[in-house]
């Protein structure tokens, strides 16, 4: 591995190159956040892809990209005189510091004008220094409990999220917005007594589903489904499952169980649609079998 010199020298290059593209190239040159961002979320998924199939050299492949597009918005930033990359990572720096304070941030500093490190080592607000109790918060034991501590501190930063949940993003996709969700609400203490409490919702939410289907109101079980699965993604959380990942690796399945059906066929000389559902169920289990 390489050393932080290393690392500085490797990261100030990338920012030289790109800061030359943008003088230099004509694509670089017109790009704006509005034309960047969909090729960020492009980007963004690429790299989940990468990390779901836990693939390493396509995880720092696609960690460039995501990082070269940081140094970009950076620099369109920096023409507006806005902020730069320093900004950035300086901003970043002083959240962490001030979200982890059972950490001794003591000989360390911060580049906020209205924080300062005090006595105890804990990152805080100047006009907050005397008045906060100068003793170390102890330890968190577990992930959980750190979790909850962050959330806690984010309430408390003042160009921060205004609520628990205003952090969530509109734009994320649905089932990750609702793990976000519940999970932020877990973090202040808004959750299940006992995690098998939760499938008493889960069937409740079946039952009322089942029932609007049966009087086949749209609407209605439009609203019922979302509730349901609600519930379904809620219980993934409390057992520890993350459900995007659940479910994408469903998908991988489903499509290569399928392309072997589609492909059995081909071999045979005829289409899978030229397959009756007993064939195509019988290979389905053949699929299984091969790509277990």
């Amino acid at each position: 591995m390489h050393t932080k010199e290393e690392k500085l020298k490797a990261f100030a290059r990338l920012l030289d190159i790109q800061e030359r593209l943008r003088k230099e190239c004509p694509w670089d040159r017109k790009q704006t956040n509005e034309s960047l961002r969909p090729n960020t979320i492009e980007e963004t998924f690429e790299l989940a892809d990468a990390l779901l199939k836990n693939d390493s050299k396509d995880i720092c492949k696609e960690l460039g990209d995501v990082m070269e597009h940081v140094i970009f918005y950076s620099l369109l930033g920096e023409e507006k005189e806005d902020f730069d990359v320093a900004d950035v990572c300086n901003a970043q720096s002083d959240k962490l510091m001030f979200r982890h304070d059972f950490i001794d941030w003591t000989g360390w500093s911060v580049t906020r004008s209205d924080m300062v490190v005090n006595a105890s080592g804990q990152v805080v607000y100047k006009d907050e220094e005397s008045s906060i109790n100068n003793t170390q918060s102890s330890t968190p034991n577990t992930a959980s409990q750190v979790e909850s501590t962050w959330e806690q501190r984010k309430q408390r930063e003042r160009d921060g999220n205004t609520s628990v949940l205003s952090g969530v993003p509109n734009s994320l996709p649905s089932l990750i917005k609702a793990y976000r969700i519940q999970d932020k609400a877990r973090n202040v203490g808004f959750d299940w007594e006992e995690k098998e409490q939760v499938w008493d919702k889960v069937y409740e939410e079946l039952g009322e589903l089942k029932n609007e289907l049966k009087k086949e109101d749209k609407q209605r079980s439009t609203e019922e489904l979302g509730d349901f699965l609600f519930s379904l993604i809620n219980a993934a959380r409390l057992y520890h499952l993350n459900p995007d990942n659940a479910l994408e690796y469903t998908n991988q399945k489903f499509i290569k169980r399928f392309n072997y059906i589609e492909e059995t066929a081909k071999a045979k000389g005829v289409t899978i649609k030229d397959l009756t559902l007993a064939e195509m169920d019988e290979l389905w289990e053949q699929a299984k079998a091969v790509n277990k």
